[in-house]
């Protein structure tokens, strides 16, 4: 049975992702670690509405808080003990990680 663990990474800060997922993308070539990616998704944009009172009048509203969040994933086959340490780094906080295991049976020859 083959384990891949699929790795989210995003961040507001596209420098400090990029450096984050090169570092790991590095980790896992040096120890011959079977991967794909870093793959980059599209940024999302994001736009929240600020008002000047509780009420929510649009009236009284300041121009809206616009973000982006960019988002690479890389996923990797086998080597659970190699997962296991990269997720146990300490990321920087603008960096969320999310990790998802999945085991799949290797067809029989």
């Amino acid at each position: 049975m083959v384990f891949v663990t699929r790795l989210t990474f995003q961040s507001g800060d596209r420098d400090v992702l990029d450096a984050v997922v090169g570092e790991i993308a590095e980790t896992c070539r040096r120890k011959g670690v079977e991967m794909k990616g870093p793959h980059s998704d599209t940024p999302a944009e994001y736009r929240v509405p600020m008002y000047r009172r509780l009420d929510g009048d649009p009236a009284a509203q300041y121009p809206a808080w616009q973000y982006t969040v960019f988002q690479r994933r890389l996923e990797l086959y086998g080597h659970e003990e190699v997962a296991r340490e990269i997720l146990e780094r300490n990321f920087p906080e603008r960096v969320k990680v999310e990790a998802v295991f999945e085991g799949t049976r290797t067809p029989k020859k």
